[in-house]
């Protein structure tokens, strides 16, 4: 496994990772990207799989730094996913146009709470598809999440948080 791969999963607290298809232990892991190759590759991520939806607090600091590999692993391309506030009105959120499926991440209890009107602490919440309403008989699957500020630097709450990635990636698969 090279360095690049395994300080990523490193930080994402995942000590090895095995491939489905290959049996491999090299996770596939897009490089990344200069401003230079974002003209080049703009034609690639034309070709949207589907739309994830990021709902908390903005990410600052190692918590940025923790987002952003998450977004590597999952191979997300800047056309793929789109960070929202839960203060912003929902009503207004509308369906990507090229009709790709969207799932939400919500990050943390109270963003959780907000998105999907739901009562309940988060760790009642977690492991669960809920949904939000946009308003426009449209509802988003919405897989609950700690906090990102609360899982850096604690491994065992990394693994939680693979847990709800992987979560949402089925999501995804059966929608």
């Amino acid at each position: 496994m090279s360095n690049l791969h395994a300080s990523y999963l490193k930080e994402m607290g995942i000590t090895e990772w095995v491939s489905r298809e290959q049996g491999s232990t090299v996770p596939s892991i897009p490089a990344i990207k200069s401003a230079e190759d974002s003209a080049v590759s703009q034609a690639a991520e034309s070709s949207v799989r589907a739309h994830w939806w990021f709902f908390g607090a903005k990410p600052q600091g190692d918590t940025q730094l923790l987002f952003q590999n998450l977004i590597r692993v999952l191979g997300l391309s800047s056309q793929e996913w789109s960070w929202k506030l839960p203060s912003d009105d929902l009503s207004k959120l509308t369906m990507p146009e090229d009709g790709a499926p969207v799932v939400a991440l919500a990050f943390g209890g109270p963003a959780v709470q907000k998105v999907t009107g739901e009562c309940d602490p988060l760790s009642q919440l977690r492991e669960t598809i809920l949904a939000l309403s946009t308003g426009n008989d449209d509802e988003i699957p919405v897989v609950a999440s700690q906090d990102l500020a609360q899982v850096v630097g604690k491994p065992k709450e990394k693994a939680l948080l693979w847990q709800d990635l992987l979560l949402a990636k089925s999501v995804l698969q059966n929608i």
